[in-house]
């Protein structure tokens, strides 16, 4: 079953135009990878899902249900959670409060404060510290656990690396990993190729809007991949 299919979107800002007839899918148990440079339309394909970008021709599919028109709540609904490039904490809000934030759709599951506080320790022990005074890696910890209190079916995820140190990237490899083997599906939008290689199944690759390539990842090797994100 698929539980994200976009199916030849073109995607716009206004009059720009950033994908070109993208079509990509996420099944139930998929762990898959969406890689290309800066400034390709990556986050795009995320922001076509919230109603961000506006979709002009084209379907997405989320959880069996077709939509042409989105809105910023239709993702929860279908059980597609997302964790935004830059984290999004609510600097007002304690790590408890941003934790909230993220059962406000009150999907059943295995998700709450606590089995959240048990996959990510230090949110217990900073509950009522303000989410932004975290470190890097323990504010994607807290935006990672927000989007996992949702019990998602799906946790999308756009450049978690992004500025965390070695040692927290390998922390977030093997909580991926087993997330993904529990059964929770994963779509990594990321530009660290070992990051990728360690977590995803399938990938994608986009360029200039466009989709150019997709396959497994054990079909192709680090400089093959590597060449899709090089400036």
């Amino acid at each position: 079953m698929s539980l994200l299919t976009l199916n030849q979107v073109d995607a716009y800002y206004g009059a720009a135009q950033i994908l070109d007839n993208v079509s990509l899918s996420v099944g139930r148990g998929d762990r898959v990878g969406l890689l290309g440079r800066n400034g390709v339309g990556k986050t795009t394909v995320v922001n076509s899902l919230v109603g961000v970008a506006t979709i002009r021709r084209g379907t997405v599919e989320m959880g069996g249900t077709r939509h042409t028109r989105l809105r910023p709540f239709d993702a929860a609904h279908c059980g597609i959670s997302i964790v935004p490039q830059g984290r999004r904490i609510i600097s007002s809000l304690t790590v408890r409060e941003n934790l909230m934030l993220g059962a406000a759709t009150r999907r059943p599951g295995r998700w709450n404060v606590e089995t959240v506080c048990e996959l990510f320790p230090v949110l217990r022990e900073r509950a009522n510290t303000p989410g932004t005074a975290l470190s890097g890696g323990q504010q994607q910890m807290l935006a990672i656990g927000r989007a996992l209190m949702a019990n998602p079916d799906l946790l999308i995820l756009d450049e978690p690396s992004e500025g965390l140190a070695p040692v927290i990237v390998d922390h977030l490899v093997d909580m991926l990993k087993s997330l993904g083997e529990s059964g929770t599906s994963i779509f990594l939008i990321e530009q660290n190729i070992g990051f990728v290689q360690e977590v995803v199944e399938r990938y994608y690759v986009l360029s200039k809007g466009r989709v150019v390539e997709e396959g497994r990842l054990a079909d192709v090797s680090s400089d093959q991949l590597r060449q899709h994100i090089a400036v």
